[in-house]
């Protein structure tokens, strides 16, 4: 909060930086200062009211310094105004990219080798990992690491490659081959278009009835070279 104070010197909108300068300069100085080391108190069941708290009193200064507004102007708005976004949501895309960072480091590093050896059989054993706590203290157990280990089992998670499922000829697509349908569709094309889409239609309110059956649904279109494609999976 005193950083932000002595921003105040650099000027106001009669003269000085513009607002636009402002923002930038609130960003790429303020925050990366303020939040550094976060890790060590926002994490899941982490108390952070009280940082918040504060976190959210310098915001709120630092988007009226930025803009110039009154002080009775309502936070949402000037901070909306000002292009900065929720320092609530700022922390918690900086967290989820945190989480995935020690997946980078080295296997000899010294979070890799806390972390489970389920992720990597590389680890050098360590009684102090977290793959050596029981499922109890697991539980009473609570940090960034424990966090970053729970993403990376989420993102990346584990299967046998030899597992005689995956053999040729055994996969889900040939087994119940009569069960897949895969309609290549061209918005352009209006007509089969508007066709496809009622079959689709049609297809998920006559199966969406039934108590044993799973509806997965894919879309995937190309655009300047980057192909985008969404998934929704719909169990009964």
């Amino acid at each position: 909060m005193s950083t932000v104070k002595c921003m105040k010197l650099l000027g106001n909108l009669s003269q000085g930086i513009s607002p636009i300068q402002k923002r930038l300069l609130y960003r790429c100085c303020i925050l990366p200062i303020v939040l550094y080391g976060f890790q060590l108190w926002f994490y899941i069941k982490a108390p952070i009211l009280y940082h918040m708290k504060t976190l959210n009193k310098m915001q709120r200064r630092a988007a009226i310094w930025i803009l110039g507004a009154f002080k009775t102007s309502p936070s949402m708005g000037i901070e909306a105004i000002a292009g900065i976004i929720l320092i609530k949501f700022h922390l918690q895309k900086i967290a989820r990219r945190s989480e995935i960072h020690p997946l980078k480091l080295s296997p000899s590093h010294l979070l890799r080798s806390l972390m489970d050896d389920s992720l990597s059989s590389s680890i050098t054993p360590n009684s102090y990992r977290i793959g050596s706590l029981t499922n109890r203290q697991r539980n009473l157990t609570k940090g960034h690491l424990i966090d970053s280990l729970n993403k990376a089992l989420g993102i990346f998670p584990l299967f046998s490659p030899l597992n005689p499922e995956f053999s040729p000829g055994l996969c889900i697509t040939d087994e119940f081959s009569n069960c897949f349908c895969f309609n290549l569709v061209n918005k352009k094309e209006k007509e089969k278009y508007k066709t496809c889409a009622q079959e689709l239609d049609d297809m998920v309110l006559s199966n969406s009835s039934s108590p044993q059956s799973a509806l997965v649904v894919t879309d995937a279109s190309i655009k300047h070279d980057i192909a985008i494609s969404i998934l929704h999976v719909h169990i009964v």
